[in-house]
Order: structure tokens, then C-alpha cells, then sequence
């Protein structure tokens, strides 16, 4: 039978993607999870990572047996879970996956109310805006932004995530305010680029048509992480497309300004909290989804929608 810290030393390196950042979290030398794994391989007779001296990839086998193995240890964590749900309790590590963005300034300030509650609860936040697969990384809660499709995965929206073009007013001073689309064109443009290559469409609807199209985005600067196009557009670099949830501090203070809202649609997104979809689910991870998402639901920035900006936070 294959032994439990083999599994876990495995597990743990496909997710941190080094025996370093494993031994960390595991409180174990590299050396030691290192020949965890190699045991494991020589049981399995299969090679479940290729090394090197900067990288650790996982082999196609390593990575069809990282959702098994995963499963399997979630399984046991949950009959671990039966001890405290027998009398009632929140008890055990949960692992959340969010956005660095949004984990930072939405998800975070939650948790220190959480932990006081629930004593016995361990909370783990991986802050990264690359695609997730939470049941093969062994996630308990996942959030992210953007148009939800189906998954063996219950989804809890967060809020809707409207989008809205913003500029600082001391540039929109310098270059003028883009009244038509066709005026973007002389502006200084800012766009995000995912960690998984694609682009954050711009989307344009003619005044009364029904359906928006994309825009090529002539962008000069790029970046990844939509607060970190915040700052530059608060440096007067430009115009730069992101979430109103992000934007409405700026908007509401006068430090930036929305442009062409009434032809700008960014499609139908919202931000979903997933977690696994179980007829028992445990106290640690139902008091944690409880408690994000009632918070999550008083956040004032988290409700605003474009239709109802008032006009001063419009150029």
C-alpha cells in the first residue's frame, strides 16, 4: 500500500512545483520530500516528475496521477472532518485559491474575524492569477472572475463583474476625452495580458445595437494584474480597461474617471466562489464559504454597476 507521506510529499511538490516550496509547507527538509517522492516512483514503477537543477515538471503519468492521488487525500481529510462535524465543530486546514487582486483586497480582510471564530480552523490562501483546476490541486475553495461555464463544481456568484474603461483626469486634461471609439486611437492605451497568454477583450456596442463586438487592443504597456494597471493609469500612463469593483475607490475619491460608458460592454462576467459539489460538506470549508461570502456581499464596491455610476465619477 503506498504510504501517506509519500503522498502528501508528492501532492504538495506538483502544487508549489519544487521540493523547497514543499518542504515548507510541510515542515520537512527538501531532502526528505525529495526521497518521499522517489519512493513513491520506485512503487509506482513510473517516473512522476522530470528535474533539473531550476525546474520540477511533472511527466504526463505525474500529472494523470496527481488528480488521483489528490482525491484520495481529501477523501481522507474528510473522515478526518467527520470527528468535528459530529459535534458541530470547524475543524482542519482549508486551502482557498483566488486572484492576487481581488484575494488581497477582498478576500484577506475577512479572514482575521474567521480565524477568532474558529479556533481549530486552519486557513491557507494561494494568491495567483494563473487557471486553476481546484479538485486536481486540491483546492477546497476556489475564486475567480469571468464568464462561468459548467463543472462538476457548485458555483456561488460573488457579484457581477462589470468592466469600465478609466484615466486619470490630469491625463484625460493632457490628451483630451475619447468621446467615439475611433478616438481611442490617439490615446496611450493600457491592456492586460493573463497568465495563460490571452487577452482581456475590449468590447464596443454601437449606440442601440444589440450585440458588442471586440476591439483590438493597440496597447503600448501590458500587464497581468489588473491593480497594477490601477496604479499606472494613477501615474496619468493612460487608459486602461478594468473591474468596477477595482476602480470604484479611484472613482468615488475623483482620482480616476470612467470614459465612453455608454458604448462600452465588457460581456456577461461575474466573480464565483466554486467549491466542490458534496451532499455533506464539511464544517470547515461551509463555515468558511459562509463566512467569505456574507462579507463578501456587504462590500459596497462589490454591488456597483456601471448603469448607476453617478456622473461625477464620469469624464
Amino acid at each position: 500500500m503506498t504510504n501517506l507521506p509519500a503522498l502528501i510529499s508528492f501532492t504538495e511538490s506538483a502544487a508549489a512545483g519544487s521540493f523547497t516550496a514543499a518542504a515548507a509547507r510541510l515542515d520537512l527538509t527538501p531532502a526528505a520530500v525529495s526521497k518521499n517522492v522517489a519512493r513513491l516512483e520506485a512503487q509506482l514503477g513510473v517516473r512522476l516528475f522530470n528535474r533539473s537543477t531550476r525546474q520540477l515538471r511533472l511527466t504526463a503519468e505525474g500529472e494523470a496521477f496527481r488528480g488521483r492521488a489528490a482525491a484520495a487525500l481529501r477523501a481522507l481529510d474528510e473522515a478526518v472532518a467527520e470527528v468535528g462535524r459530529a459535534r458541530g465543530a470547524a475543524v482542519g486546514r482549508v486551502r482557498i485559491s483566488v486572484g492576487v487582486s481581488f484575494g488581497r483586497r477582498y478576500l484577506l480582510p475577512l479572514l482575521p474575524a474567521l480565524a477568532a471564530r474558529h479556533a481549530e480552523l486552519q486557513v491557507e490562501v494561494s494568491l495567483d492569477n494563473r487557471p486553476v483546476d481546484p479538485l486536481a490541486e486540491g483546492y477546497d475553495i476556489g475564486v475567480r472572475g469571468g464568464v462561468v461555464i459548467e463543472s462538476s463544481l457548485v458555483a456561488r456568484r460573488i457579484a457581477r463583474l462589470p468592466l469600465v474603461l478609466v484615466a486619470s483626469p490630469a491625463y484625460l486634461r493632457g490628451r483630451g476625452v475619447p468621446r467615439t471609439v475611433a478616438d481611442l486611437a490617439g490615446h496611450a492605451l493600457l491592456g492586460v495580458r493573463l497568465d495563460s497568454g490571452g487577452e482581456s477583450p475590449w468590447r464596443f456596442r454601437k449606440p442601440g445595437a444589440r450585440a458588442a463586438g471586440n476591439w483590438p487592443v493597440a496597447a503600448r504597456l501590458w500587464l497581468s494584474d489588473p491593480e497594477a494597471l490601477i496604479d499606472l493609469a494613477l501615474e496619468h500612463a493612460g487608459i486602461g480597461q478594468v473591474g468596477l469593483h477595482h476602480a470604484m475607490p479611484f472613482l468615488r475619491s475623483g482620482r480616476l474617471k470612467a470614459v465612453l460608458t455608454d458604448v462600452h460592454d465588457a460581456g456577461n462576467r461575474e466573480i464565483v466562489l466554486h467549491y466542490p459539489h458534496r451532499q455533506y460538506l464539511a464544517p470547515r470549508v461551509r463555515v468558511t464559504v459562509d463566512t467569505l461570502l456574507a462579507g463578501f456581499a456587504r462590500n459596497p464596491n462589490l454591488n456597483a454597476a456601471r448603469e448607476t455610476l453617478p456622473p461625477e465619477y464620469c469624464a
